[in-house]
């Protein structure tokens, strides 16, 4: 995938976003969420890792990285009638999409059939399926597709100026590839980033840029807040300003304004009040249950309780929840 030559949001009006005073920006994020989405839903997705550890790329903020000793022991891949359970639990609890991340650089042969299968069985559940698998290639997209999967989600994780801060394994140029194949495929996307990594305002604005200038941007846009882990590079760094993280959100929304903005990484050190903030900055996706991968996040009632002092209703499902023997699709 490639950016169009003429920006649709160039840097200087996304960082003028972002500099706008506060509740100024809210107002506008808040409008532009109503116009997008009057019913004010909140799309609950669970992630599931299927295959933990001994990754071999040195993204700095990973704890997965082999090459970094942060406790995270390198596991095979799940099996598939445990994958099938935490479907159906998270299912159970109300979400709406099951993803599964493997921590790989990109997907073997050997991988690629085990994952269809869990595509397949997922969706026939009733459930959108999504995966993040590393890098893929065209025909494994195609394979995915196939497969019956609905979302792929590989994120840009910052602005192409900042990025060799953080990763030298791979280019910036392989995670639009990677994308392209995902939209060569039919696959809708899932793509955002990482903020609080030490990059600056105009960098954070590179990042919101990038997504808001893919054609199209992407239908489901995580928003991460860096999680600390020792034992990474990251680690130690002066934690963002919540409402810098906020700012975030809000220029997601106004610069992407159909896609679902989601709270990912990093809710459980941000507190109610700092949520709350960010859903009226336009966030409605939240990934749901005791676990992100490695790193903690709030649990299921806790997330519930939250929505409800809100006033916030959940998305309904909106596939066939009658289980299926297959989904080949």
């Amino acid at each position: 995938m490639t950016l169009p030559k003429e920006a649709t949001w160039p840097l200087a009006d996304v960082l003028a976003l972002f500099e706008l005073p506060f509740n100024d920006l809210m107002f506008r994020a808040q409008t532009v969420h109503r116009a997008n989405f009057p019913a004010g839903d909140v799309e609950l997705a669970t992630l599931l890792s299927i295959k933990t550890g001994g990754c071999e790329e040195d993204c700095g903020y990973c704890p997965q990285a082999a090459r970094y000793d942060t406790g995270v022991e390198a596991k095979k891949i799940l099996g598939i009638d445990t994958v099938l359970d935490a479907a159906r639990q998270a299912k159970a609890n109300g979400a709406t999409r099951f993803c599964m991340g493997a921590a790989w650089r990109s997907p073997k042969e050997r991988d690629m059939e085990k994952v269809e299968e869990m595509v397949r069985e997922v969706k026939a559940l009733g459930l959108e399926t999504c995966a993040t698998l590393g890098m893929l290639e065209e025909g494994q997209a195609d394979r995915l597709k196939k497969a019956g999967l609905d979302f792929y989600n590989h994120n840009l994780d910052t602005a192409p100026e900042f990025y060799n801060n953080v990763i030298s394994t791979r280019e910036y140029q392989d995670r639009l590839d990677t994308l392209g194949h995902v939209r060569n495929a039919g696959l809708k996307v899932c793509c955002g980033g990482i903020v609080g990594m030490g990059e600056s305002r105009a960098q954070r604005a590179g990042l919101i840029a990038q997504l808001a200038n893919l054609n199209p941007y992407p239908e489901s846009v995580p928003v991460n807040h860096l999680v600390q882990v020792e034992g990474t590079p990251l680690h130690g760094l002066d934690p963002l300003d919540p409402f810098e993280f906020v700012r975030t959100i809000a220029v997601a929304r106004i610069t992407m304004p159909q896609a679902r903005v989601r709270l990912s990484a990093g809710r459980r050190q941000m507190g109610e009040a700092v949520q709350a903030m960010c859903f009226l900055a336009g966030a409605n996706s939240i990934f749901y249950g005791d676990k992100l991968l490695t790193t903690d996040n709030p649990e299921a009632e806790d997330d519930r309780a939250l929505l409800n002092k809100l006033g916030l209703q959940t998305r309904a499902a909106t596939l066939d929840s009658a289980p299926k023997a297959s989904c080949g699709g």
